[in-house]
């Protein structure tokens, strides 16, 4: 299919199924079930004299309840309460005119039961409304002297679609409160570390900064009736001033420094959240902070490309150390395929070759991909400066 064509698609989509649903194309694909109307012209036409339960083949009537039937149906799914209800209800009926002329009738009557299972509200209403419209079946077939048989498969397959339906949109549900729960916690932990960050700096700068303040204005004092103490008090300010650098890199480090332990635990948030399984293996290891740091954002990059393109239904990460190297391997089971380097695997690799390690990406269509991240254990002091460069022009996106 043309690129140019799927804008056009998606527009239309959009306009006939709320993206707010999300079933993307399944509302197109399930109106699939509508070639079941046809099948007693299909065995008429393929050598049957008659069609099943011994009706005579009429057409038209089932064309123009289908005429009927698909501006119901997409309207259904844009509407809630009673809309939705009247729309579930409309097409109810059409399964009962159509009946009388075509024994696969029934079919709209499948329909009309699984929207009643996003009706919303208590089970038990959606329940009785099931029960209701399967009841109104069972009164026309017995009215229509037809086979039982129709009430039974019409109530088997409503059945099922009902509580799938049921079971899906609970599903969502529960991942939306997870997902919020997520979000929450969050919040709640950024809002508790800038609280932290804020009672550090007022510690550590506040007595700090007074002492300067204070020297500074004796060294003014003493400028001109005695140089030589004066001078003292500057190079004092100056010790405290550097002391005071020195301590603030320190915090801001311990700040930024992420640990591998905690982005293991958000990553399997992040993915089985999304419906990916994700498994680890972590051997509990002293690491310098430079190198844990790096090894976290790439495991955070790394998981953040499966959620957001692996298409994968597994995950699995394993850091151990091997000789003189700590070794990270992420893989997946998703489509694979070529990998266009960009902004996050750019980073990826630049933060790792800072401390003299290196990245290496394995992708094989319809395979999976796999990660490995390999860095010397000892890191020289230098290569923080180095990676803070990179964290600066290569931002990570937070799992």
């Amino acid at each position: 299919m043309s690129v140019s064509i799927m804008p056009v698609l998606m527009r239309w989509r959009g306009r006939l199924i709320p993206e707010s649903v999300g079933m993307g194309w399944a509302p197109f694909l399930l109106l699939g079930y509508l070639v079941f109307l046809f099948l007693p012209a299909i065995m008429v036409w393929t050598g049957d004299s008659r069609s099943p339960f011994g009706r005579e083949v009429i057409l038209w009537p089932t064309i123009l309840s289908i005429i009927v039937f698909l501006p119901l149906y997409f309207f259904a799914y844009r509407q809630i309460g009673a809309r939705r209800v009247a729309c579930m209800l409309g097409i109810a009926a059409l399964g009962y005119a159509l009946l009388p002329t075509n024994a696969f009738a029934n079919t709209y009557l499948t329909y009309a039961v699984a929207f009643a299972a996003t009706l919303g509200g208590p089970l038990w209403k959606r329940v009785a409304w099931m029960v209701g419209m399967l009841g109104g079946l069972l009164l026309e077939v017995v009215l229509l002297h037809d086979s039982i048989f129709i009430f039974l498969v019409t109530t088997i397959v409503a059945v099922a679609v009902f509580f799938g339906n049921h079971h899906y949109l609970e599903s969502r549900r529960k991942q939306a409160a997870l997902q919020l729960s997520h979000d929450e916690v969050r919040r709640l932990a950024a809002l508790a570390e800038r609280e932290r960050i804020g009672r550090d700096l007022h510690d550590l700068l506040g007595h700090t900064l007074s002492l300067v303040a204070l020297k500074s204005e004796l060294a003014g004092k003493l400028v001109e009736r005695d140089p030589h103490a004066a001078q003292r008090e500057l190079v004092e300010v100056t010790r405290v001033a550097r002391d005071a650098l020195s301590q603030v890199r320190s915090a801001v480090t311990g700040i930024r420094a992420a640990g591998v332990a905690s982005e293991l635990a958000s990553a399997r948030l992040l993915l089985e959240t999304d419906g990916v399984t994700f498994a680890y293996e972590y051997a509990s290891m002293t690491l310098p902070s430079n190198v844990e740091t790096v090894l976290a954002m790439t495991l955070r990059e790394a998981v953040t490309n499966i959620q957001r393109h692996a298409r994968a239904r597994g995950a699995r990460a394993r850091l151990a150390i091997e000789g003189t190297e700590v070794v990270l391997r992420v893989e997946d089971d998703g489509r694979g395929g070529a990998i266009t380097p960009g902004n996050g695997l750019s980073g990826m690799r630049e933060r790792l070759e800072a401390l003299g390690g290196r990245l290496r990406i394995d992708s094989v269509p319809g395979q999976g991909t796999r990660v490995q991240a390999c860095v010397p254990v000892h890191a020289s002091p230098c290569d923080d400066a180095r990676v803070d460069a990179c964290c600066v022009h290569v931002p990570s996106a937070a799992a």
